[in-house]
């Protein structure tokens, strides 16, 4: 193709559009935003984080502006994994009934808890992590980490709920319904003496099914993906717990969530602080909204 010299020139000396340096801008507060969050956004969070503060007084950001910068800079974001299922199951007749029914939705805080308990290598050996999660709005309540599959762990990450909640004004967490796996941990007499002592009940799924308690579940997943073998490979328990409580409090602070129509867990409380009313009556204050003939096809969690 033959061009002129003179447009040739003009072109090496044109000053560059004012599109072209909002782009320019855009793309290294994308680089600073992804870095600084884990390297986990993809389009949609990241558009997220970019209209949350605005420093530059830049204006509204879009998706699609964000997902070409993006795809420009090689940058997308992170692609989530499988695990194996490491629960050790206590016999039927000792579990209680399975009062959530794969119906993972609260229009209360404090109304449903879910938790469960994953597993981490590192180079001096196995570490456990036990979270636990309110479904109302996806805040890790408590977490604890050891070197050992003990009944402490998961009664350590419940105190702290506990703690977190009373900490926050919380006078009591009667009626409160605790879901979690067949592990064993979660079927102890001391496990069950503290949510006694909160007059709560317990709440457990079936053997060998993820679904029963997908909720947690996807916790876990996040936490493997987003930190353990995004930012690994780990020494041992004191430096995985420290990037635990930072990975904690940027999942609860920063951390958008589609489920919370991209807020934060801080924020939904904030707007929230007395629950949400729901988008169909309930029953009999349940909240399982009128017309869910079968509930347990119910499987959405993020």
């Amino acid at each position: 193709m033959n061009i002129a010299a003179s447009t040739y020139y003009a072109r090496q000396h044109r000053p560059s559009s004012a599109g072209d340096i909002r782009d320019e801008q855009l793309t290294h507060e994308i680089r600073q935003v992804y870095k600084a969050n884990y390297a986990v956004l993809g389009a949609r969070k990241m558009q997220t984080m970019l209209n949350r503060h605005d420093p530059h007084q830049r204006g509204h950001v879009a998706r699609c502006t964000v997902g070409r910068l993006m795809g420009a800079e090689g940058i997308s974001g992170l692609r989530r994994t499988n695990a194996p299922n490491t629960t050790h199951s206590a016999p039927r007749e000792k579990c209680p009934a399975d009062l959530v029914d794969r119906h993972f939705a609260s229009f209360w805080p404090d109304r449903l808890w879910v938790a469960d308990i994953t597993y981490v290598r590192t180079f001096s050996g196995w570490v456990y992590v036990a979270f636990v999660i309110d479904v109302f709005s996806r805040m890790i309540v408590g977490w604890q980490c050891s070197t050992s599959l003990y009944t402490g762990l998961a009664e350590d990450a419940l105190k702290m709920g506990i703690y977190l909640r009373k900490r926050q004004g919380v006078e009591n967490l009667c009626g409160l319904i605790h879901h979690s796996d067949r592990g064993v941990q979660y079927r102890s007499i001391r496990y069950g003496n503290a949510l006694d002592d909160e007059k709560a009940v317990a709440s457990v799924g079936s053997k060998g099914d993820s679904f029963d308690n997908a909720l947690a579940e996807a916790t876990n997943s996040l936490y493997k993906d987003e930190l353990i073998r995004n930012k690994g490979p780990w020494t041992g328990i004191d430096d995985l717990e420290i990037a635990t409580a930072e990975w904690v409090h940027w999942f609860n602070t920063v951390r958008p969530h589609g489920s919370l129509s991209q807020m934060t867990p801080t924020e939904f409380e904030a707007v929230h602080p007395n629950g949400r009313a729901p988008r169909a009556p309930v029953i009999d204050g349940a909240d399982a909204p009128v017309g869910h003939a079968d509930r347990r096809r119910v499987r959405r969690v993020a």
